[in-house]
């Protein structure tokens, strides 16, 4: 599930709403903005666990990415930040909330390869 708008609207409280109504139902939850779960999962890579970490968060049915396109991220990580969406694709559930249209998060991501 992707929130996108202007700051202030209530995405991140959208968010959390969500993520604390999953604990309710006894669900395990992680919640970090873009640039901690950038951080840890470049930690993980460095430390040559990155697999190993994706891994182990599948033990949390929901991931939370708060505040994606506050700060651009460069190719490399960006490249972990999509690890962790492909990761996840049909075995748990990702909420990211961005202040960025859709169109414009080649901003955040940097522009893909010409063909």
């Amino acid at each position: 599930m992707v929130f996108v708008g202007p700051t202030g609207t209530g995405k991140t409280h959208l968010a959390v709403a969500l993520g604390v109504r999953a604990c309710q139902a006894g669900h395990r939850v992680l919640f970090a903005t873009a640039a901690e779960w950038a951080a840890r999962l470049a930690d993980a890579r460095a430390a040559g666990r990155l697999d190993a970490e994706l891994t182990a968060l599948d033990d949390h049915p929901l991931l939370i990415v708060d505040e994606v396109g506050c700060t651009p991220l460069d190719p490399a990580t960006a490249g972990l930040f999509f690890q962790l969406v492909a990761h996840r694709y049909e075995r748990a559930s990702l909420i990211v909330t961005s202040d960025r249209p859709l169109g414009r998060w080649d901003e955040v991501f940097g522009r893909p390869p010409r063909r």
